[in-house]
């Protein structure tokens, strides 16, 4: 057994697994099923009745019978296949449901550097398509790999009782067609997991395209997108198609094969020691059931399609949830921190790169101060925050909560000693109230809501809205401005009412006036509270009680404001190219 092999045999274990809580609806699904099958075999089977003793005895109680037991069997044939679509769609969607939830709440806790590997729209594709794909393509096989090969069975059965030399000429199909199945399988699922991630592909482009919609249209994008989003287009379209080929090819090639069995009973059927053993009955239904055989081994051959792309669907899923959660061992929790943080000759890495992005770090900053880092782009103020909230974990070195390694914490009381506003402000579809109320602990009175919406001078713009407080900000707060979502985080972490702050640019989408109003506001937020502030305004952390001054992941100067004036260094020239000084 190959590598592959054994994957997808462990997929298809895994799979069943996800059913087995629904046991009871599956085993109703297949009585269906199989009750539907039987229904058409008895059906079959009453040829012989109806041709030998209704036509040829001229017996017309036969045919009378006959009339009344069709319309009943058809009646029973759709309670069947109610019973089986219904309960085999109930465990389909079932079992979809539980892993789509699995999956969404799963890539909510794998690591940041994951996220920062995947597009969103790869990841979006698997939440929706590859899942969608799972439900059909698993639900469709299941029900006509048990109702026609049920059938089959049936057909097969009936033809032995009837005549089983003319059945052994059909039997010998058997082998050609299994290998004809085992060469397609191997080529429907390379081409079914070049189907996932081409759609992935397609998600990823969209998203980009409507998330940079302002900057395709600016730059006159839109020829450039719309190639690219062609191309990528055409490869999902000419997959889909080489899956339709091989599936009609496949199709036909059996078929043929089965037209041949046929052909070959026909010729023995007609030798008189043949003719001598069969009725007229007896042959209708025997010759009926060969070429009712013919439309279920088409849909057999087809459920091998339907089977190995829901197995590639679930191979996708799968690779998702097998990725590492953060990890978690730390045990400490804590309900408020007073607030002390130091780094310890921290050394960090980001996957993949060059080169560290913090070489032996080492700062203090005690409870209720305040510690700014300034630095150019790239240089390492981000990578600090993120390391304080482990969305990174370091490599060397230590950093410290109230004195603790912050890896003894547990990640959830953690985060919670932390309010974080950054540059890039995240808001959901949802109203102001709910926005900033988000992530804080327990039901947040209306009362306290206006007090952080007047603190974070909020209520200017949201007095003026039709719905206030209750009005829906769209997608990424769309229907704002940048000052606007900035206040509104600024709102939400005041709400947080966290004991350490992180203001990473805090103020950079704000004009003059917002700026001013808002300083005022982080002023009395930073009371009593550690804060650790990234700033290019320098005149936002004149009052910060140490500066550091970041370059290429080493701290270059270190003091406060009028400290680093008088060094007349790193400091100083960023100092004066912003305030148009002498050395600017």
């Amino acid at each position: 057994m190959d590598s592959k092999t054994a994957v997808r045999q462990q997929t298809f274990r895994r799979l069943i697994g996800y059913m087995k809580p629904f046991r009871m609806a599956f085993i109703t699904a297949v009585i269906g099923m199989l009750g539907y099958a039987a229904i058409d075999t008895l059906f079959i089977s009453s040829f012989q009745p109806l041709v030998d003793d209704g036509l040829g005895e001229g017996n017309s109680r036969i045919l009378i019978i006959g009339a009344i037991f069709v319309p009943f069997m058809f009646i029973l044939r759709g309670l069947f296949n109610f019973i089986s679509t219904y309960f085999l769609s109930y465990v389909g969607f079932k079992v979809v449901t539980v892993m789509r939830q699995q999956l969404f709440e799963h890539l909510m806790r794998v690591p940041v550097s994951y996220h920062d590997k995947v597009s969103t729209g790869d990841m979006i594709s698997k939440i929706t398509y590859d899942t969608q794909q799972l439900a059909e393509a698993s639900s469709r096989a299941i029900l006509t790999l048990i109702k026609e090969g049920a059938f089959v069975i049936g057909l097969l059965a009936l033809m032995m009782y009837h005549s089983w030399q003319l059945s052994l000429v059909f039997l010998l199909i058997g082998p050609v067609v299994a290998k004809v199945v085992t060469v397609v399988s191997k080529r429907f699922r390379k081409v079914s997991s070049r189907i996932q991630t081409a759609m992935g592909n397609v998600t990823t482009t969209a998203e980009q395209m409507l998330n940079g919609h302002k900057v395709v249209v600016m730059f006159e994008g839109q020829k450039k997108e719309a190639e690219r989003f062609g191309d990528i287009n055409n490869v999902t379209r000419q997959q889909n198609m080489k899956l339709v080929n091989i599936r009609a090819i496949s199709t036909s090639v059996i078929q043929f094969i089965a037209s041949l069995s046929l052909s070959l009973v026909l010729i023995i059927a007609s030798f008189p020691s043949m003719l001598e053993q069969l009725t007229p009955g007896a042959f209708a239904a025997l010759v009926t059931a060969m070429v009712m055989l013919l439309r279920p081994l088409k849909q057999l051959t087809n459920v091998n399609a339907d089977f190995q792309r829901g197995l590639s669907a679930a191979e996708s899923i799968f690779a998702v949830l097998d990725q590492q959660k953060e990890v978690d061992t730390g045990k400490l929790v804590i309900d408020r921190a007073r607030g002390d943080l130091e780094f310890k000759d921290v050394t960090f890495s980001y996957q993949g790169s060059e080169g560290p992005a913090l070489k032996q770090i080492s700062f203090r900053v005690e409870a209720g101060k305040t510690v700014a880092l300034v630095g150019r782009s790239g240089s390492g103020k981000s990578t600090i925050s993120s390391l304080l909230t482990r969305f990174y974990d370091y490599e060397t070195g230590r950093i410290e909560l109230d004195g603790h390694d912050i890896r003894d914490y547990t990640l959830k009381s953690l985060r919670r000693q932390f309010a974080v506003v950054s540059q890039s402000v995240s808001l959901f579809n949802d109203t102001i109230a709910n926005n900033i109320a988000y992530g804080s602990a327990g039901k947040v009175s209306q009362e306290r809501i206006q007090e952080a919406v007047r603190l974070a001078y909020c209520e200017e713009f949201i007095n003026n809205m039709p719905q206030g407080l209750n009005t829906v900000v769209g997608e990424n707060g769309v229907m704002l401005s940048g000052g606007q979502r900035q206040r509104i985080a600024i709102a939400r972490a005041l709400l947080r009412d966290a004991p350490v702050l992180i203001l990473d640019e805090a103020t950079s989408a704000l004009d003059t006036e917002s700026e001013r109003h808002i300083q005022k506001a982080l002023e009395n937020l930073q009371q009593n509270r550690t804060s650790l502030v990234i700033a290019h305004r320098l005149s936002t952390i004149e009052s910060a009680d140490e500066i550091l001054v970041l370059e290429q992941g080493r701290i270059l100067e270190r003091g406060d404001h009028e400290t680093l004036l008088a060094l007349d260094g790193a400091y100083a020239q960023l100092y004066n190219m912003q305030f148009g000084g002498s050395d600017a």
